[in-house]
């Protein structure tokens, strides 16, 4: 064997480059990964899926109210100011990231490998999220088997889970018409349903003592991750064609909502509520700084889900066209939402005679207490019970996807020989760690654990992910040549407006956002529960953790260069040899180098790399770095570098 070794090393072996297609036979090349990592199956499975990953829960439970407390329809003015300068600058370039590259958040950083901690950071930031952001979809599932009854179980007081304070408010007015004395103190049969029965929170002393496992949630999260694992078994394959009815069904009931909310009496009172301009809340940076953070998490930019997205697209997909429908569509959705949410509320206001602000609640408060709430004042009130959380479902499973497939995608693109063939097996084990580790939410405390993994596992970390990566393309690789790529891709470059977002804007309005929520930091709460000194200690590590990975990808980058210090951060600042389109036939311009009559035009340096006479050449006398993306990135045409080559071979 060793013999055969030596003499395969002495004999002569001719660069693919240089060698004709009937030379090069039926090899087969390691860098050509994107066949065994599959494909979209049709350019709509791209764009449903990016529609049903942006378009979640937050549209419904999140945006409406920001709206209403930032000055009404007023805040549409720096909303879509915002989506302008920060979500449809950073959309485009994640997708053009991924799509061009075909890699995933880890691998994609061959463009410069000095920041593959950002990549890591992103890993970090989506598996935090995607543990508490199962247990809401297992709260969903707990309620939409609730609502499979004739008598919802939140209509009435009297239950074991109720107590003297229960005051069922739909049959509050006497028969003179007044209401009762001290209603304010009361609680509602939905709000002791949510706390007292789904969450048992009276079970838990704090965050610090948890309490037992509450077996009916422990069953609804296990449902929630088996849905998740067999809609994504086959990777794109199978969640592409599971979006057909996750991304569009939502809008079907949404619509539906919205009819029947805005045919009810006292509906008006809830619209001019949440759309009355106050123009005047323009002149707060409060109010900018709300908006952007809207757009920022709305979209989902640096979670990698986008990324991850478009590195299974075509070479050639149109993610320009794409970036609009689903960014505007997303900010639609989000009016469309305030609409059939306020039109309820403003019939529940004027059933309790009280304002509309009083009931109007943000987050898990709306979903599982007041909409239930106005759901029991409706008649069939299970029937638009089941259709919320219904909608609530689909909505949440989409992200749910993305956060999934980005994980996986980023570990298989970085080990391909080992864990492709049983990516299957991989999803499967990435499930049950995930979902052994939300056990603890949902113990009677479980809620105190949600909130805290909600408030700092993408917070001021996420936005120094998104920071790095914008400068680290813009700056550090390039505008021009990320733009050349882009002109590679879909036939023309980026304009003005998008190289001066990337540039100047996206970044420092970034910037003013993390600089905001540093300084307004407020230590987390649920209800009246304040959180020890030691939680909020672990949150910030958390958020810290996933900023401190970035330095700490730069160190290892460093040492794995050779020379001083400065030509190891240039080195290591260089994209890969291999960087650039994954398939042969897209790999033109730089990335390619080919000779008269050559029908088959493949990257020289990988070739060069891969064969063993350069491997052995390079490890003994050192002629060429690692971090070489061509002949062009080098500095060297073809015939100057075909003649260095020659003289030292």
């Amino acid at each position: 064997m060793k013999k055969l070794q030596e003499a395969q090393l002495r004999k002569p072996v001719t660069p693919d480059l240089l060698m004709t297609p009937s030379d090069q036979g039926d090899v087969d090349l390691d860098v050509d990964f994107a066949a065994d990592r599959g494909n979209w199956t049709g350019k709509l499975d791209f764009l449903l899926s990016c529609i049903g990953y942006c378009v979640g829960l937050g549209n419904v439970w999140r945006f409406p109210y920001r709206a209403y407390t930032n000055g009404g329809g007023a805040f549409l003015v720096p909303y879509f100011l915002m989506l302008a300068i920060c979500g449809i600058p950073l959309f485009f370039l994640e997708l053009s990231l991924g799509q061009f590259s075909s890699l995933g958040p880890l691998a994609v950083w061959k463009i410069s490998p000095l920041f593959k901690g950002a990549g890591a950071a992103m890993l970090l930031i989506v598996g935090l999220v995607a543990i508490y952001y199962n247990m809401i979809i297992a709260y969903v599932l707990f309620y939409l088997f609730a609502s499979l009854t004739s008598d919802l179980p939140w209509q009435h007081c009297g239950n074991w889970w109720n107590t003297d304070l229960c005051l069922e408010h739909r049959g509050s007015k006497d028969g003179n018409g007044a209401l009762p004395l001290n209603l304010t103190s009361t609680v509602s049969p939905s709000e002791e349903y949510w706390s007292r029965y789904v969450l048992h929170i009276q079970g838990s002393q704090g965050i610090g003592s948890p309490g037992g496992i509450r077996w009916n949630l422990c069953l609804c999260l296990l449902l929630a991750w088996v849905i998740v694992f067999l809609c994504i078994l086959k990777g794109v394959k199978s969640s592409g064609k599971v979006v057909y009815f996750t991304a569009t069904f939502p809008y079907l009931i949404l619509v539906m909502l919205l009819i029947r909310g805005v045919t009810l009496p006292g509906a008006w009172k809830g619209i001019k509520f949440y759309l009355t301009p106050q123009f005047h809340y323009l002149l707060s940076s409060k109010v900018w700084i709300e908006a952007a953070l809207q757009i920022f998490y709305s979209l989902g930019v640096g979670f990698g889900g986008l990324l991850t997205f478009a590195s299974y697209n075509t070479f050639h997909q149109n993610i320009y066209r794409d970036t609009f429908i689903v960014t505007l569509g997303n900010a639609i959705t989000s009016i469309l939402a305030g609409f059939a949410i306020f039109s309820v509320l403003g019939y529940m206001s004027q059933e309790l005679d009280v304002p509309v602000g009083q009931v109007a609640k943000a987050g898990p408060g709306l979903a599982f207490v007041v909409y239930p709430q106005a759901m029991t004042m409706l008649p069939l009130s299970p029937f638009w019970s089941f259709l919320f959380f219904f909608m609530l479902l689909t909505l949440g499973l989409d992200s749910q996807f993305a956060f999934l497939e980005t994980i996986v995608t980023a570990v298989t693109d970085e080990f391909p020989y080992y864990l492709r063939p049983k990516k299957v097996v991989f999803s499967g084990l990435i499930c049950v760690a995930m979902y052994l580790m939300g056990l603890v939410l949902t113990t009677d405390g479980g809620m105190y654990w949600l909130v805290l993994l909600d408030d700092y596992s993408a917070s001021f970390g996420l936005m120094v992910v998104v920071i790095t990566t914008c400068l680290a393309v813009t700056r550090v690789y390039g505008i021009q040549r990320f733009c050349r790529d882009i002109h590679m891709m879909l036939g023309f470059k980026p304009g003005i407006y998008f190289r001066a977002c990337w540039l100047f804007l996206t970044p420092a309005t970034l910037l003013a956002l993390l600089v905001y929520s540093i300084v307004k930091y407020q230590p987390s709460e649920y209800g009246t529960y304040r959180f020890p000194a030691w939680a909020e200690l672990l949150g910030i590590l958390m958020g810290l953790l996933s900023c401190l990975l970035i330095p700490a990808g730069m160190l290892v980058a460093v040492l794995r260069e050779e020379g001083s210090l400065w030509e190891r951060l240039q080195q290591a600042s260089r994209p890969t040899m291999d960087w650039g389109p994954s398939l042969e036939e897209n790999r033109t311009g730089m990335y390619v180098a080919t000779l008269p009559g050559s029908q088959s035009p493949k990257p020289l340096m990988v070739h060069m790399r891969n064969s063993p006479p350069f491997q052995q050449q390079r490890s003994a006398r050192g002629l060429f770095r690692a971090r070489v993306t061509t002949p062009a990135a080098c500095g060297l045409s073809l015939d100057k570098m075909g003649s260095q080559l020659q003289a030292r071979g």
